[in-house]
């Protein structure tokens, strides 16, 4: 893959744990040609089932939503969405004044998983595998962002599309949604990335209840298992979007440096050695320490008033 190759030799010659950290992201990319995987080959076997589309908008408040947009396939993604996708990602990791994101579904509902007429066509072991490497490369770098997400799961996240949930950071819920994992009704299981995700959310003994029984999670489980982090009120001002937005403001709040700096030390927790993630906070904390928000607030507030 082109941009974790550069990326790489960027940082082959950097020092210090925060630069470890990002050499060892490879900007999300978890498979590169020495997996044998070759993006551009994949890519255009993708772009052969055309339909639907991924659209961005990003805000000055430093807000984005990123809607999946294909209402007559229950928004399903198509070979071609996956690609769109991946280019919405890459337009995020190049938005220096990004600090939140939402996913949603277009005319209320999230995603139904993969389009169907892809995935017959990807039906042969080494397509599927490839598909497979693609999805993860690009969940995994929505995952990765430096700003903080949330699915806005309205209607019913089924397979993929249940593996996207777990691709942000939180999950908030509709009343009447569901999140279901139907895998195992395909005669296969999570292949994006969703079960490791999955264990890491709700636990190994959740996520085996959840997998093997391809339960319908409904909101009053997803936060029994800590699967959400909140369900939008049926009445309520505004929109599920608008609603979602006020409840992600809460921890957007600030300048995008100090939010971006969260999320990178929040990241490098979940990912790395302790003794890593202590050296990658260090090397976060020092490029915030002194610096506009830091100093502001050392002139307006004191801690011990």
């Amino acid at each position: 893959m082109v941009l974790c190759a550069v990326r790489q030799h960027l940082l082959r010659g950097s020092r210090g744990a925060w630069a470890r950290f990002l050499q060892r992201q490879s900007r999300g990319c978890v498979y590169s040609s020495v997996h044998g995987f070759q993006q551009e080959e994949i890519r255009e076997k993708l772009q052969a089932f055309p339909g639907g589309s991924i659209e961005l908008l990003t805000q000055e408040s430093g807000l984005a939503v990123l809607t999946i947009n294909y209402p007559s396939r229950m928004n399903a993604f198509s070979g071609s969405m996956m690609v769109d996708l991946e280019e919405r990602v890459s337009q995020l990791e190049g938005w220096t004044d990004g600090k939140g994101l939402i996913v949603q579904g277009a005319s209320g509902t999230f995603c139904s998983g993969s389009d169907l007429n892809a995935v017959r066509a990807l039906s042969n072991p080494q397509d599927g595998m490839k598909m497979c490497m693609f999805m993860q490369n690009t969940l995994t770098r929505l995952l990765r962002l430096p700003m903080i997400s949330v699915a806005l799961v309205e209607g019913r996240a089924l397979g993929g599309g249940a593996e996207l949930t777990t691709a942000c950071d939180f999950r908030v819920m509709a009343p009447g949604s569901v999140i279901q994992f139907v895998h195992k009704h395909m005669g296969l299981v999570p292949g994006w990335g969703g079960a490791a995700r999955l264990v890491r959310i709700v636990g190994s003994q959740n996520a085996l209840k959840l997998l093997g029984g391809a339960v319908k999670v409904d909101p009053e489980l997803a936060l029994q298992i800590g699967l959400a982090e909140e369900v939008l009120q049926r009445e309520g001002a505004g929109t599920p979007l608008q609603r979602a937005e006020n409840w992600l403001s809460v921890y957007t709040k600030g300048p995008a440096p100090v939010i971006q700096a969260v999320k990178k030390v929040v990241l490098s927790g979940r990912e790395l050695p302790l003794s890593e993630a202590l050296r990658t906070e260090k090397d976060v904390f020092g490029t915030v320490w002194g610096g506009p928000a830091n100093m502001q607030a050392l002139a307006s507030k004191s801690k011990h008033r």
